[in-house]
């Protein structure tokens, strides 16, 4: 009989959130809650006892939180949260105060800062006044064309502050992809810098910045903050003023947090925009503030002056989610640069230097690390880090055994999913809960994420199908920008099961009540109309020493499917018969028959979004000779080149 990868013992659990939490929820409920399937059952079927329950427990700072907890609880979407209460997002951020480091920060070139409670705070003082100075006030957009840097969290607070909403970018998005988001929006006011490194070399990015800021009309102000020059030329950048000059023009003053409804727009997260122009997604602020205390609390065992480290862009949600473990008290380890420069230990020296108790990657890093053959464990002193979580795309089996052969023996591997359409995880961690290899842990609290047969019924225990969500939540979104109707919206999640969020992810729920994630329902292969994820492909090939990483697509073909794989493969290979007959073995012998390819093509690259993710849909419609609506979406665009007019894909 299988046995789990990691069991928390009984000294490790004992101190954790969730299991106070429990003793909490036992009382108010009158009975005992004695493992997680059973808290998980009450907070779905009480959902106002719940979220009554984690707002006291969290300590949410507010005006008021009124007697209603819940309206309209069976409305999804439509149920609101809270409906009567007050508060400020920014104020239960900076709960803490004092010399202790809220934020630890580090370049790729080894630039470096830390920023205390106290550091933050007055920065975030100067950035809200001078907002109001500049007449940027409530519900004005505040855009972000940032790198991961500690102003960058310091404006989000200062923005929050005054009930202004926050939109942002990376430096690595072009022209175009800034101006597909930030161009709908119509910010009054964008945060830049000059430049930023990524794998050794200074980026210069005032062109691209001259260039949005002249097709912005909305935008009065252009802040741009230095950070490859100490006083940069803003010569040609429209309405420019440097981040010194901004902040010098207003009177200091104190810090005040304007108390807003639960529902005050907090965020504007865009979808990937693979397909078309990014759907702009309007998040309150209450409730990102709710879900992320239930995740950084319950799911992940946030405490006091743990150091927490999640290695992403502005670009991604992972950003946003980061930021909001300020609220738990913990310090954020902030990263900017390339994970592979000056070398490929480059995060885990950062890790152990600052002694990080908490890590969160993708999955893609982790399969990059392995087939590097590092041994983080043998490296550097990582006794701090007692949790890792990993999200992005599918963790395969063995990316679990590699994190517990080679980084870390004995803590919570959580790997969970979500996504920027929630701002947070439908599937969670456990601090209480083994972790068996493979599988994502639990749904999380107050969430009744499950997964439908194609049909609408709940699926058999390893029945694939959608992963769903059949109950209202906090951090459902307001809507989409410009969607009056609402009708973008319900069309994105509420259009395939009446009353039920559907996610777009195929899955199956386990054995041990966790998920297995088999890649996005769109992007699914359907060869003689069995229905395949594209990661039980992937998770076979990727295990092969010579494949780097890999695509797979279903082409139309014969009025049907067939399997196409593409492969990048190490450096100096090349694709021959032997090779391609060892990927369709290992297939056959690892998935099924059906799962294995009718072609094997090699390629120099695969081109993915700017958060890492690869874009199946996109290579698919190159290869049918359909047009990619927004390649500015993508990283490395140049690589949809090699798809297109392959010969070995017309017979």
């Amino acid at each position: 009989m299988a046995t789990p990868l990691w069991t928390p013992s009984e000294d490790r659990m004992a101190p954790t959130h969730m299991r106070a939490f429990m003793r909490l929820a036992g009382q108010r409920a009158g009975r005992s809650f004695d493992d997680y399937g059973a808290l998980h059952a009450w907070t779905v079927d009480q959902p106002e006892a719940f979220w009554q329950a984690a707002w006291d427990y969290a300590g949410v700072v507010a005006e008021t939180r009124g007697e209603t907890i819940i309206v309209d609880k069976n409305k999804i979407p439509g149920a609101r949260f809270f409906p009567e209460a007050r508060l400020n997002y920014a104020e239960n951020l900076l709960r803490q105060t004092g010399g202790a480091p809220a934020m630890i920060f580090r370049r790729e070139d080894g630039l470096s800062s830390t920023w205390s409670w106290d550091e933050l705070r007055a920065f975030t003082a100067k950035i809200a006044h001078a907002l109001d100075q500049h007449h940027i006030g409530e519900g004005d957009r505040v855009a972000a064309y940032l790198p991961n840097m500690p102003e960058a969290i310091g404006a989000m607070l200062g923005a929050a502050a005054g009930g202004r909403v926050w939109s942002s970018c990376s430096p690595d998005f072009g022209t175009q992809g800034v101006l597909d988001r930030f161009g709908q929006i119509g910010p009054k006011i964008m945060f830049t810098v000059d430049g930023y490194m990524y794998g050794g070399k200074r980026i210069d990015i005032r062109p691209k910045v001259t260039e949005v800021a002249k097709a912005l009309d909305s935008c009065d102000w252009v802040v741009v903050i230095p950070f490859l020059d100490e006083e940069p030329d803003l010569t040609g950048i429209p309405r420019a003023i440097s981040l010194k000059d901004f902040l010098s023009w207003s009177e200091p003053a104190d810090l005040t947090f304007k108390q807003l409804p639960f529902d005050h727009p907090l965020y504007i997260l865009f979808s990937s925009g693979t397909t078309g122009v990014p759907k702009c997604i309007v998040h309150r602020a209450g409730g990102i503030l709710m879900k992320h205390y239930t995740e950084h609390l319950f799911h992940t065992d946030v405490h006091v002056g743990d150091r927490l480290f999640y290695f992403t862009t502005l670009g991604w949600m992972m950003w946003n989610w980061l930021a909001g473990g300020l609220a738990s008290g913990a310090t954020l380890m902030l990263y900017d640069g390339s994970p592979f420069h000056p070398g490929p230990n480059v995060l885990w020296d950062y890790i152990a230097e600052e002694k990080c108790t908490i890590y969160g990657t993708s999955a893609k890093y982790i399969d990059a690390i392995a087939k590097e053959g590092l041994r983080p464990r043998e490296t550097h002193d990582l006794s701090a880090m007692r949790a890792m979580l990993s999200t992005g795309s599918v963790m395969v089996p063995e990316a679990f055994d590699y994190i517990y052969e080679h980084v870390m023996p004995d803590g919570q591997m959580a790997s969970v999913s979500g996504g920027t359409d929630l701002c947070g995880c439908f599937i969670s961690g456990n601090p209480l809960g083994p972790v068996w290899r493979g599988e994502l842990q639990v749904p999380s609290l107050g969430l009744a994420a499950t997964v439908f047969t194609d049909e609408g019924a709940p699926a058999a225990v390893g029945e694939k199908g959608e992963l769903v969500c059949t109950n209202a939540f906090p951090s459902m979104p307001l809507g989409f920008w410009n969607d009056p109707d609402d009708e973008k919206y319900r069309a994105a999640y509420y259009e395939r099961f009446p009353n039920v969020w559907c996610h777009g992810d195929y899955a199956a729920v386990t054995e041990h009540d966790g998920f297995i994630i088999y890649g996005r329902s769109d992007a699914t292969l359907n060869p003689g109309g069995v229905r395949i994820g594209t990661a039980e492909i992937y998770r076979q090939v990727e295990q092969l020493n010579e494949v780097v990483e890999a695509l797979v697509i279903g082409q139309e073909w014969d009025n049907d499917v067939r399997v196409v794989l593409f492969v990048r493969l190490r450096e100096g290979l090349d694709l021959d018969d032997a090779l391609t007959q060892t990927i369709r073995q290992r297939i056959r012998e690892g998935a099924t028959p059906r799962h294995v390819p009718a072609k094997v093509l090699q390629v120099t690259d695969i081109p993915r979004t700017r958060s890492g993710k690869i874009v199946e849909l996109a290579v698919r419609d190159v290869v049918h000779g359909r047009e990619v609506k927004n390649k500015e979406a993508l990283g490395n665009p140049e690589a949809l080149e090699q798809f297109s007019g392959r010969a070995e894909l017309a017979g």
